[in-house]
């Protein structure tokens, strides 16, 4: 018999802070109809061998260029044998949405959809632009 004095047992359960990333299990994450999920997109300046200085993207029309990024996960309904995680791909500039912070088994990353119609190469493994130099600031 429960006493009316007896207050339930509640679980305590983890709140998220407003900036920290999104936490889950990669196998559970599933981009839904044929969306394309990518990371490892970088946004740095850049100098290429000739000296000229490519602009981080600030916002602006200064930091225009397409960027690689590596594909996270697919959505079922893509029909595109090419387009598998784990390949890089190069988007146009500005065809990706603003990214979302996550932490998954493998670490910190920040995930991005991107435009299927705007991918312009693939690649097996990381590419390394020719027309850059080492630095990255």
């Amino acid at each position: 018999m429960k006493h009316e004095t007896e207050k339930p047992v509640h679980k305590t359960e983890e709140k998220k802070l407003a900036f920290e990333p999104h936490k889950f299990n990669k196998s559970q994450f599933k981009p839904i109809g044929a969306h394309i999920i990518v990371s490892d997109m970088s946004f740095d300046q850049r100098i290429t061998h000739g000296g000229i200085v490519l602009p981080n993207d600030d916002m602006k029309s200064s930091g225009i260029r397409p960027r690689w990024a590596k594909i996270y996960a697919v959505g079922s309904e893509n029909k595109d044998p090419q387009i598998v995680e784990g390949k890089w791909v190069c988007v146009s500039h500005g065809r990706w949405t603003r990214g979302i912070d996550i932490e998954d088994e493998t670490g910190k990353k920040t995930l991005r959809r991107i435009d299927p119609n705007d991918i312009l190469m693939m690649s097996d493994e990381q590419v390394q632009d020719s027309t850059m130099s080492d630095k990255v600031y």
